[in-house]
């Protein structure tokens, strides 16, 4: 390349940098940020995790050791401070289902109802309605429970979903609509889970009609 050659690349360059360089400078600059943003969200979310999961074993020892208030501390820090990850909706179905079991019905309901709202897997969520509608059916608030359960649910909980707003119905006195519940629930079942499929038809043959 010559010298007049390169005397005019260098002026393109020039030219080409007075119009385009800021731009391209602010691109590049977006692009670190972004990239770095990235980067210390992924370790953040790391680090949540695994810091989840330790609390998550403490909760699991302390419901063991059936320690209530070890184990309302424990679900208290868990939703607080790692509400976003998925061992807080573990956490909240282990210790509904410890404090349920000590006779703490009230602080169960809480924990279930975290779990209706802010679990982040549609499971976790269906489960948990599941199990705080039969806690509404302990207390007899059978308009509760059935509220709860009044939306479209996954296709892999339609049976058990059918079949606790039956029995919220048939505990109401509704007879027709428990049986049109069940009805649902027989429908959706598998034919080979003959045991499910047995106690819903003994809870219809129950109603009569």
């Amino acid at each position: 390349m010559s010298y007049h050659d390169e005397q005019e690349s260098l002026e393109s360059l020039k030219a080409w940098w007075a119009k385009w360089g800021n731009a391209t400078t602010w691109i590049v600059l977006i692009a670190l940020v972004i990239a770095v943003g990235f980067s210390c969200w992924n370790y953040w979310q790391r680090r949540q995790a695994a810091e989840a999961s330790v609390l998550y074993d403490n909760l699991q020892q302390a419901v063991t050791g059936n320690d209530k208030a070890l184990i309302t501390r424990a679900a208290s820090d868990m939703e607080d401070k790692f509400g976003g990850t998925a061992y807080a909706q573990m956490s909240a179905l282990t210790v509904a289902k410890a404090l349920y079991t000590a006779g703490a019905a009230a602080g169960a309901k809480t924990q279930l109802q975290w779990a209706v709202d802010h679990a982040k897997d549609d499971e976790y969520k269906q489960i948990a309605k599941l199990r705080l509608a039969l806690i509404y059916l302990d207390e007899k608030n059978y308009d509760a429970g059935l509220k709860l359960l009044a939306d479209q649910p996954l296709d892999a909980f339609k049976a058990e979903i059918a079949d606790r707003r039956g029995d919220l119905l048939a505990a109401q006195g509704k007879s027709g609509d428990a049986r049109a519940a069940y009805k649902v629930a027989l429908g959706a079942l598998p034919d080979n889970d003959t045991s499910a499929r047995q106690l819903i038809q003994f809870k219809l043959d129950a109603l009569g009609g």
